[in-house]
């Protein structure tokens, strides 16, 4: 059985990931993170969900059996457990949380000392020691090696300080109409106070998370009722966070969602006239639209694709010191102020930009046409390799003939396929979706 997925450990809570499980990865972790101990603690953060209660138990009885001492500090969003595990140099960080997914699912996601996520070596390792029971056998201690677990409830306030100093000092909120979805989810204390604190007019919705509606109709994936709202209210911006706050949806004043690509451009844009853009360049991900390259080019930027995921991009950051980056999806990374996709850092940079240029969002954050684009997600019995499923290559080389560009994979977190298709011709693009959709639904639910 594979571990880890392309962010972390995630699957339905109580059947995949038990608390066997989540005890058995901690202590694992535990075992590899001791290699490269500093101070002997380990950070633990969670989202709202209910079954977040008994995998945390399950990670500390772990990690205290092998004689780490664990931080715990509640919900709290994924960045916000990145940073606040380098600010108090504890070896390694952990959050519990399947972001976007609904309350039945959990996952655990892991940071080092420095508050970045796992190499894919670093995963391979743990998976290792995880399989090695008589490694974990010899782990345990006893007596007064045994760790120690506190609670601790003020450390929001490290974060607060750190977004707040991500929003230009010389700016000020006060003129701002905002209406903030915090989906139920990790953000729903430390979102609102950042905005007010900064002189905003906040409207919050989905601020009630009580275990189960997590992401349930709202946030980042579901944003009917902050669409609505925005118009209700008159707002200048509707910000939707998933339920972890590392994703960000934006919609304009009018109630329509900003794509995340044209969010990519104009950031990017914004960032290169204000002289805080390094390596002149963005990285996206290959699902990104043609049309954010066409954009770069115009604006003498780079552009650069990663491999999905926003471990991926971080990492391909680094190659090419860039310090801004992001997905499609709403993972913005600015690597200035955040190691991993940050909701709020990305929706404060927004905010300022909407400021500095005296634009309205539906002006400002549309800087391009995008190329009609359009991704469907399948579900799927089997992950089959994309090789072995006959007649997909000639399909493939067919829409490639016709001027359509594909991106198909497996999602590493559910059983679904994704597939993306892209063309000039908007027409024959959803001819050509209809036609391999039916062609993936026969080949792997038959």
């Amino acid at each position: 059985m594979k571990l880890f997925g392309t962010d972390g450990v995630r699957g339905e809570a109580g059947s995949f990931l038990t608390a066997e499980l989540a005890m058995k990865v901690a202590m694992a972790a535990g075992v590899y993170f001791k290699a490269h101990s500093n101070t002997n603690r380990i950070l633990i953060g969670k989202d709202t969900r209910r079954s977040g209660y008994m995998i945390e138990n399950a990670i500390v009885s772990g990690l205290t059996a092998i004689g780490y001492d664990v931080v715990q500090i509640g919900p709290m969003p994924t960045p916000a457990i990145a940073f606040i595990t380098e600010n108090m140099r504890c070896d390694a960080g952990i959050m519990i949380s399947a972001s976007h997914n609904s309350f039945e699912d959990n996952g655990i996601k892991f940071f080092d000392g420095c508050g970045d996520k796992l190499s894919h070596g670093a995963e391979e390792e743990i998976e290792k020691i995880y399989k090695n029971s008589e490694l974990l056998q010899g782990a345990l201690v006893r007596g007064k090696d045994i760790g120690k677990a506190k609670r601790i409830d003020d450390v929001i306030g490290r974060y607060i300080v750190q977004l707040k100093n991500s929003f230009p000092r010389e700016l000020s909120l006060k003129d701002m109409r905002i209406v903030l979805d915090t989906a139920n989810g990790a953000g729903y204390i430390v979102g609102p106070t950042v905005l007010e604190e900064l002189g905003a007019e906040v409207i919050v919705i989905h601020n009630k998370p009580d275990g189960f509606n997590i992401n349930d109709g709202c946030g980042a994936l579901h944003t009917k009722n902050l669409r609505e709202s925005v118009v209700k209210y008159r707002a200048d911006l509707g910000i939707a966070l998933d339920g972890d706050a590392d994703r960000v949806v934006v919609v304009d004043e009018n109630g329509e969602v900003v794509d995340g690509d044209q969010l990519l451009g104009a950031l990017g844009a914004y960032m290169k006239d204000r002289g805080t853009l390094k390596g002149g360049g963005i990285v996206s991900t290959v699902m990104s639209n043609k049309g954010l390259d066409d954009f770069a080019a115009e604006k003498g930027l780079k552009l650069f694709r990663s491999d999905v995921g926003d471990k991926n991009v971080l990492e391909m950051m680094k190659r090419e010191s860039i310090n801004f980056g992001g997905e499609q999806s709403g993972h913005v990374i600015i690597s200035d102020f955040a190691k991993t996709g940050d909701g709020l850092v990305c929706a404060l940079q927004v905010l300022a930009l909407l400021i500095e240029t005296k634009k309205r969002a539906s002006e400002a954050l549309r800087p391009f046409k995008l190329y009609p684009q359009r991704l469907v997600n399948i579900s799927v019995k089997s992950k089959k390799p994309l090789a072995e499923i006959e007649g997909l290559d000639s399909r493939l080389k067919e829409l490639e003939k016709d001027g359509v560009h594909h991106l198909i994979r497996y999602s590493g977190t559910e059983n679904k396929l994704r597939v993306l298709l892209e063309c000039k011709d908007a027409k024959k693009m959803n001819s050509c979706m209809d036609e391999i959709t039916e062609f993936f639904q026969k080949a792997l639910n038959a």
